[in-house]
């Protein structure tokens, strides 16, 4: 069954007919209301015209590559549980993996036009978003940061292309909020480290070609080059999964993983190193996310159109279009703290708890948005049919992820008030 996804496309406004106490438009409307252009549901600020013509033609490959490889193929991956490996070399292709790094194969574009390609992937499956996120915010960042010049020329040319798939192994088992009390290790052993420990929910792990991995070691936290084949390092996909399905989560195990000397970053010491990287990704998830409820608002605005009760369409009652109206007010609303936020990166003047409020903010709403779009569809808003349960179920990750929505609202308390309540 073909999946029903409404993709973005410009709406016409409704004609509005002269009557006895309405005048024709051109005697009740000032020039300036007659000649703007019909109001489009799915982008009612006309942010597009805030766009560079680069940035909307980044978008527009983006949603293109989107329409054409990812939507035919997401209903059979997330019912399966699976994520077709083969497409980062599309994505190395079309320029997205470490877009937004310099050199190196990587396309250098803006942040901006970075986050719009996140909207865009987000939109087909927060499982893809999260490829690209990973490989190039995670993976590849901390290379590109804080490696030696053998590091990079070693490994990012390869990892824009696609030809290598990295992940990033921070969390564990039993520390994901405090990875300052992670129990993974370094030690030395001559010219050589020991790695001894584990990671847990990690994107892409099961798949991945190298993995960066973070591990307290007598000079403090330090990061790790650790290729897939390594004695002593192997993966375990998770399964059973309710949500993410069209992605891969594993757990990295290490048992005495023996690494060469050079295998460390050089540049970088203490949590600072993987907390730089996490930010980096939570920057793509506040535009990332607004594609998810987009898609989901898209779906709820064209079936309350059509879906009839009670002798006329569901759109026309008042409960409904209420539910409309606010999905469009958050997504709009959103999508201008994105921009902003993208801008102020873009200058470089963007502060970690500015990412913070970006991350709470959008996707809590986009979650509020999916689960109102849920309930628009009614029964038929539970089956893959729809996108809408799909995203809905995906964004219950994404508000844990990369910083939970209770640690961001802390961080920002903190930020308020000066001071710590999470320790």
């Amino acid at each position: 069954m073909a999946t029903r996804e409404a993709q973005p496309a410009s709406a016409t406004a409704a004609t509005v007919e002269a009557t006895p106490d309405r005048p024709p438009a051109s005697e009740a409307e000032p020039r300036s209301t007659r000649a703007a252009a019909p109001l489009d549901p799915l982008d009612f600020l006309d942010i597009d015209a805030l766009l560079s013509e680069e940035e909307r033609m980044i978008r527009d490959a983006v949603r293109g590559f989107v329409r054409d490889r990812v939507l035919p193929g997401i209903e059979g991956w997330f019912d399966r549980g699976e994520f077709p490996r083969e497409i980062f070399r599309e994505l190395g292709e079309l320029g997205l993996l470490g877009m937004h790094l310099e050199g190196y194969g990587c396309a250098g574009a803006s942040a901006v036009s970075y986050g719009l390609a996140c909207m865009e992937m987000e939109a087909g499956d927060s499982g893809f978003r999260s490829a690209v996120s990973v490989q190039g915010s995670l993976a590849m960042f901390p290379i590109w940061k804080y490696g030696s010049e053998a590091q990079k020329q070693a490994w990012l040319p390869r990892m824009a292309a696609g030809e290598v798939v990295g992940c990033f192994g921070l969390t564990e088992p039993d520390f994901g909020s405090d990875p300052s009390r992670m129990r993974t290790t370094a030690r030395r052993d001559g010219d050589d480290w020991i790695l001894t420990g584990s990671k847990m929910w990690i994107t892409n792990g099961g798949i991945a070609d190298v993995a960066i991995v973070w591990a307290r070691a007598e000079e403090g936290v330090l990061g790790f080059i650790v290729p897939r084949g390594t004695a002593g390092f192997s993966t375990k996909d998770v399964g059973r999964k309710l949500s993410l399905r069209a992605s891969v989560t594993s757990e990295l195990v290490f048992e005495d993983c023996r690494l060469p000397g050079d295998a460390a970053l050089p540049e970088v010491r203490g949590l600072r190193g993987p907390l730089s990287c996490l930010n980096e990704a939570r920057y793509g998830i506040i535009w990332g996310v607004l594609g998810a409820a987009r898609t989901c608002f898209a779906t709820a605005l064209e079936y309350a159109k059509t879906r009839v009760q009670f002798g006329k369409p569901i759109g026309g009652f008042q409960l409904t279009q209420r539910k409309l109206v606010d999905m469009m007010a958050e997504i709009n609303k959103g999508a201008l703290l994105a921009l902003h936020l993208g801008r102020m990166k873009d200058e470089g003047r963007l502060t970690p708890e500015q990412v913070s409020l970006g991350k709470m903010n959008n996707v809590r709403e986009a979650l509020n948005v999916a689960r109102e779009a849920r309930g628009i569809l009614g029964a038929s808003g539970i089956t893959l049919e729809y996108p809408v349960m799909r995203h809905m179920n995906n964004l219950e990750s994404v508000l844990t992820y990369e910083g939970t929505n209770e640690i961001h609202t802390l961080i920002l308390g903190e930020a308020l008030t000066g001071l710590r309540a999470f320790t």
